[in-house]
């Protein structure tokens, strides 16, 4: 199969209709394909061959849509990057996939030219403004050159369809490899899980160069006749008046993104009745978090979780049924998932161990690294490096990352237990803790916390809080108090640049 079909098949089941909404402007699904197809034969021109890597680098828009579409066509390899990452890790990925075209705007041709010298084998660069330099392509005079007609390259489903970077967390970024047939398997179990009705209006604020965004975008062709408003960055105005205008439905988003939105002065200024589904994932959420959300909005986080080896979404909550706080919810349909011990034996319920996940959405491996693959793929399962352990209902709950885990006088304590004790203190915001060297225990506790805004709390108060809640050995040593927290793109904390501080 080559996942391009999901796009025509969506045709055929819906026939035209608007699909996209960006910056008050309307494209139809045929539209949106024609210009898919016309890029392919511009790739095309350029010596763009099956399996050859093509680097996506910018914010959410239509001709990032349609970009994954193209190159899909050609059987060709999307290479998704997070537009704001690091020049150092730029020219890792420039490098390691060996690509020859990128796709981008003028906001990041500098850092574009200054990392192909370190990477020669960039030779295109294709902008989708209205005007580009000189030395550059202008992704819509090509396109406009360009027939809509197409040959489009057969594939096989376990050929390469993705090459996507791990944000790096705890070191060098890994380049996840994914064939048609793993994020279409994905986007399936979505489909079967969630069971939602065609025509929706959803909002597309998750950026398309993380896995999330991309499972959402596969989920959303599969299930059809529905609209996606595009938004290229996050801000809760915008949002919230875009939820208002197109009476969206639904919404994939982070905790740091409802983390703001219970910032937001004025909750009633909005109609955000529309609204039916909230859905969370990437990173943790606090119980603090979904109770406050409920309180303040009228509506329950519906909490899932997923890996970008695994295509993204793996479980979740059931939207109508029963929600556990806390709990990353069931297995999706078709999805296997266990706890074990480390020596692999499956732990019983309510036991706390490594979780493993299986299905046919895992990834193939990591790029050009055997050695790495070997390790956390091994007879089918996924070594997730998350800890935590399934209730007597099937509900998964994550105490906490295998190598986030502080140890402390020989006994592993959890970061998330300490903080979910620092977020219920009434004037925190945010918090973080890891683990820093002490020469009695090994290692101590230490809190990076950010405040509400207006707010003033000294060290004391917060670690006398945490004392009246856990034994004096969980709770911090030290308190370090920050404007904000270092996140990914999708809000997963950056501990390796906490610890760094």
């Amino acid at each position: 199969m080559n996942l391009a079909e999901l796009a025509k098949s969506e045709i055929e089941n819906f026939g035209e209709h608007v699909a996209i909404i960006f910056h008050d402007q309307q494209w139809t699904n045929l539209e949106m394909r024609g210009a898919a197809k016309r890029l392919a034969n511009t790739l095309r021109s350029l010596g763009v061959a099956k399996g050859d890597r093509v680097i996506i680098q910018m914010p959410n828009c239509p001709e990032v849509l349609q970009s994954f579409q193209a190159v899909y066509m050609l059987g060709a390899v999307v290479v998704p990057i997070n537009f704001m990452v690091g020049e150092a890790e730029t020219a890792f990925i420039y490098q390691d996939t060996g690509a020859r075209i990128v796709i981008s705007s003028n906001d990041f041709l500098a850092k574009i030219q200054t990392c192909r010298k370190q990477a020669p084998n960039i030779e295109r660069i294709l902008l989708v403004d209205a005007e580009v330099p000189e030395g550059t392509l202008s992704y819509h005079q090509l396109l406009n050159a360009q027939s809509a007609e197409l040959r489009m390259e057969p594939t096989r489903d376990d050929d390469l369809a993705a090459l996507i970077y791990t944000a790096g967390t705890t070191g060098q970024p890994k380049g996840v490899m994914h064939t048609h047939f793993s994020l279409y398997a994905n986007a399936r179990m979505q489909r079967d899980t969630l069971r939602l009705p065609p025509g929706l209006t959803g909002i597309s604020v998750l950026p398309l160069c993380h896995s999330y965004g991309i499972a959402s975008m596969n989920f959303g062709m599969l299930v059809g006749g529905g609209r996606a408003v595009v938004l290229n960055s996050f801000d809760i105005d915008t949002l919230f008046a875009a939820i208002e205008k197109n009476r969206a439905h639904i919404i994939g988003a982070v905790p740091t993104m409802y983390v703001f939105m219970l910032l937001y002065p004025d909750p009633t200024k909005y109609d955000l009745s529309s609204m039916k589904y909230w859905v969370s994932g990437s990173a943790p959420l606090t119980r603090e978090t979904w109770e406050r959300f409920r309180d303040t909005y009228g509506y329950e986080i519906i909490e899932g979780w997923g890996l970008t080896e695994a295509g993204a979404n793996n479980s979740v909550n059931p939207l109508e049924g029963k929600k556990k706080i806390g709990s990353i919810g069931l297995p999706m349909q078709g999805t296997r998932m266990k706890v074990v011990d480390t020596q692999d034996r499956e732990l019983p319920e309510n036991t706390a161990g490594e979780i493993l996940i299986s299905g046919p959405m895992l990834m193939k491996g990591y790029w050009g690294k055997p050695e790495e693959t070997a390790k956390e793929l091994k007879n089918g399962w996924l070594y997730t490096g998350d800890i935590g352990y399934k209730d007597q209902e099937g509900y998964f709950f994550i105490t906490e990352r295998k190598k986030d885990l502080i140890i402390k006088g020989g006994e592993n304590i959890a970061p998330r237990e300490v903080e979910e004790v620092i977020y219920s203190h009434p004037k925190v915001s945010e918090a973080a803790v890891i683990g820093v060297p002490d020469n009695v225990y090994g290692e101590a506790i230490k809190a990076f916390v950010v405040l509400l805004p207006g707010q003033e709390a000294t060290a004391e108060e917060i670690i006398a809080h945490c004392r009246g809640r856990l034994k004096t050995f969980k709770s911090p040593k030290e308190v370090v108090f920050l404007d904000s927290l270092p996140k990914t793109l999708v809000g997963k904390i950056l501990r390796k640049e906490l610890r760094r501080l």
